[in-house]
Protein backbone atom coordinates (compact mmCIF):
# COMPACT_ATOMS: atom_id res chain seq x y z
CA UNK A 1 0.00 0.00 0.00
CA UNK A 2 1.51 3.30 -0.93
CA UNK A 3 0.91 6.02 2.13
CA UNK A 4 1.30 9.62 2.56
CA UNK A 5 2.03 11.56 -0.99
CA UNK A 6 4.60 11.94 -3.34
CA UNK A 7 6.02 8.62 -4.31
CA UNK A 8 7.14 6.77 -7.04
CA UNK A 9 10.06 7.11 -9.74
CA UNK A 10 11.68 9.81 -8.81
CA UNK A 11 10.25 10.84 -5.70
CA UNK A 12 11.11 14.25 -4.07
CA UNK A 13 10.13 15.21 -0.48
CA UNK A 14 7.47 17.37 0.06
CA UNK A 15 9.13 20.57 0.59
CA UNK A 16 10.68 20.38 -2.89
CA UNK A 17 7.00 19.79 -3.42
CA UNK A 18 6.02 22.81 -1.81
CA UNK A 19 4.79 24.97 -4.59
CA UNK A 20 3.50 22.27 -7.30
CA UNK A 21 0.09 21.74 -7.13
CA UNK A 22 -1.59 18.78 -5.76
CA UNK A 23 -4.72 16.71 -5.12
CA UNK A 24 -6.00 16.26 -1.90
CA UNK A 25 -9.48 14.01 -2.04
CA UNK A 26 -12.10 13.64 0.48
CA UNK A 27 -11.98 9.83 -0.68
CA UNK A 28 -14.62 8.06 1.21
CA UNK A 29 -17.71 8.86 -0.85
CA UNK A 30 -16.60 10.83 -3.26
CA UNK A 31 -18.11 10.13 -6.83
CA UNK A 32 -15.67 11.59 -9.00
CA UNK A 33 -12.42 9.79 -8.53
CA UNK A 34 -12.23 8.57 -12.01
CA UNK A 35 -11.92 12.22 -13.06
CA UNK A 36 -9.66 13.15 -10.69
CA UNK A 37 -7.38 10.47 -11.74
CA UNK A 38 -7.67 11.07 -15.43
CA UNK A 39 -6.87 14.94 -14.90
CA UNK A 40 -3.69 14.58 -12.87
CA UNK A 41 -2.11 11.91 -15.63
CA UNK A 42 -3.25 14.77 -18.02
CA UNK A 43 -1.83 17.14 -16.03
CA UNK A 44 0.96 15.44 -14.54
CA UNK A 45 -0.36 16.33 -10.91
CA UNK A 46 0.26 14.43 -7.59
CA UNK A 47 -3.12 12.97 -5.93
CA UNK A 48 -3.61 11.58 -2.23
CA UNK A 49 -7.14 10.17 -1.70
CA UNK A 50 -7.81 10.49 2.27
CA UNK A 51 -9.64 7.89 4.07
CA UNK A 52 -10.53 6.00 7.26
CA UNK A 53 -9.72 2.58 4.98
CA UNK A 54 -7.98 1.17 2.56
CA UNK A 55 -9.56 2.21 -1.12
CA UNK A 56 -8.66 0.35 -3.83
CA UNK A 57 -6.18 3.11 -6.38
CA UNK A 58 -4.53 2.62 -9.57
CA UNK A 59 -0.75 1.58 -9.48
CA UNK A 60 0.65 5.21 -10.89
CA UNK A 61 3.38 6.91 -9.20
CA UNK A 62 0.66 9.98 -9.43
CA UNK A 63 -1.21 8.33 -7.08
CA UNK A 64 -1.32 7.61 -3.07
CA UNK A 65 -3.35 6.57 -0.73
CA UNK A 66 -3.39 8.19 2.81
CA UNK A 67 -5.28 5.96 5.24
CA UNK A 68 -5.77 7.60 8.66
CA UNK A 69 -7.50 6.19 12.16
CA UNK A 70 -10.95 5.66 11.81
CA UNK A 71 -11.87 8.76 14.45
CA UNK A 72 -13.95 11.20 14.22
CA UNK A 73 -12.88 13.48 11.54
CA UNK A 74 -9.46 12.24 11.13
CA UNK A 75 -9.46 12.16 7.52
CA UNK A 76 -10.78 16.09 7.77
CA UNK A 77 -7.92 16.54 10.57
CA UNK A 78 -5.59 15.19 7.83
CA UNK A 79 -6.57 17.09 5.09
CA UNK A 80 -6.67 20.02 6.64
CA UNK A 81 -3.37 19.94 8.17
CA UNK A 82 -1.57 19.02 4.55
CA UNK A 83 -3.53 22.04 3.04
CA UNK A 84 -2.05 25.04 1.81
CA UNK A 85 -1.95 27.38 -1.07
CA UNK A 86 -0.71 24.80 -3.90
CA UNK A 87 -3.55 22.37 -2.74
CA UNK A 88 -6.77 21.51 -4.77
CA UNK A 89 -9.24 19.96 -2.23
CA UNK A 90 -12.05 18.06 -3.91
CA UNK A 91 -14.33 17.74 -0.63
CA UNK A 92 -18.53 18.18 -0.34
CA UNK A 93 -17.89 18.39 3.80
CA UNK A 94 -19.10 22.34 4.05
CA UNK A 95 -17.07 22.27 7.51
CA UNK A 96 -14.00 20.42 5.47
CA UNK A 97 -13.65 23.25 2.83
CA UNK A 98 -14.21 26.12 5.12
CA UNK A 99 -10.78 25.21 6.91
CA UNK A 100 -9.20 24.17 3.89
CA UNK A 101 -10.01 27.68 2.84
CA UNK A 102 -8.37 29.40 5.89
CA UNK A 103 -5.44 27.39 5.05
CA UNK A 104 -5.45 29.14 1.51
CA UNK A 105 -6.42 25.99 -0.44
CA UNK A 106 -8.95 25.96 -3.06
CA UNK A 107 -11.53 23.76 -2.88
CA UNK A 108 -13.90 22.13 -5.26
CA UNK A 109 -16.85 20.15 -4.24
CA UNK A 110 -17.63 17.12 -6.43
CA UNK A 111 -20.38 19.07 -8.09
CA UNK A 112 -18.11 21.74 -9.33
CA UNK A 113 -18.79 23.93 -7.57
CA UNK A 114 -16.08 26.18 -5.86
CA UNK A 115 -16.24 26.81 -1.80
CA UNK A 116 -14.16 30.26 -1.72
CA UNK A 117 -13.81 32.89 0.81
CA UNK A 118 -17.06 34.83 -0.54
CA UNK A 119 -19.52 31.95 -0.49
CA UNK A 120 -18.54 29.83 2.35
CA UNK A 121 -20.18 31.70 5.26
CA UNK A 122 -23.19 31.03 3.83
CA UNK A 123 -22.14 27.57 3.01
CA UNK A 124 -21.68 27.20 6.59
CA UNK A 125 -24.92 28.90 7.58
CA UNK A 126 -27.62 26.89 5.33
CA UNK A 127 -25.99 23.71 6.59
CA UNK A 128 -26.21 24.82 10.02
CA UNK A 129 -29.83 25.76 9.08
CA UNK A 130 -30.98 22.39 7.65
CA UNK A 131 -29.31 20.69 11.01
CA UNK A 132 -31.78 22.58 13.06
CA UNK A 133 -34.38 21.56 10.96
CA UNK A 134 -33.53 17.91 10.60
CA UNK A 135 -33.06 18.05 14.61
CA UNK A 136 -36.79 19.52 15.19
CA UNK A 137 -37.77 16.70 13.10
CA UNK A 138 -39.04 18.99 10.07
CA UNK A 139 -38.85 16.76 6.84
CA UNK A 140 -36.11 18.24 4.55
CA UNK A 141 -34.79 16.85 1.44
CA UNK A 142 -31.90 15.73 0.72
CA UNK A 143 -29.19 16.85 -2.03
CA UNK A 144 -30.07 16.40 -5.44
CA UNK A 145 -28.98 12.87 -6.95
CA UNK A 146 -25.28 13.30 -8.44
CA UNK A 147 -26.20 14.19 -12.22
CA UNK A 148 -23.91 13.89 -15.39
CA UNK A 149 -24.18 17.68 -15.77
CA UNK A 150 -22.16 17.58 -12.18
CA UNK A 151 -20.06 15.70 -13.66
CA UNK A 152 -19.35 17.84 -16.17
CA UNK A 153 -19.07 20.83 -14.48
CA UNK A 154 -16.76 19.34 -12.05
CA UNK A 155 -14.14 18.54 -14.77
CA UNK A 156 -14.59 21.45 -16.31
CA UNK A 157 -14.06 23.17 -13.01
CA UNK A 158 -11.05 20.29 -11.74
CA UNK A 159 -9.57 21.57 -15.22
CA UNK A 160 -9.89 25.28 -14.74
CA UNK A 161 -8.37 25.08 -11.13
CA UNK A 162 -5.60 23.06 -11.88
CA UNK A 163 -4.55 25.29 -14.64
CA UNK A 164 -4.77 28.25 -12.62
CA UNK A 165 -2.90 26.63 -9.67
CA UNK A 166 0.21 25.34 -12.14
CA UNK A 167 0.25 28.93 -13.52
CA UNK A 168 0.44 30.64 -9.78
CA UNK A 169 3.54 27.75 -9.16
CA UNK A 170 5.50 29.31 -11.97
Amino acid sequence: MRKGGFCGKGAQTRAEHRNMPSILVDADACPVKEEVFKTAYRLNTPVILVANSYLRTPNHPLISMQVVSDGFDAADDWIAENAGPSTLVITADILLAGRCIEAGATVLAPTGKPFNSSNIGGAIATRAIMADLRAGLEQTSGPAPFSGKDRSNFLNALDRELQRLKRVSL
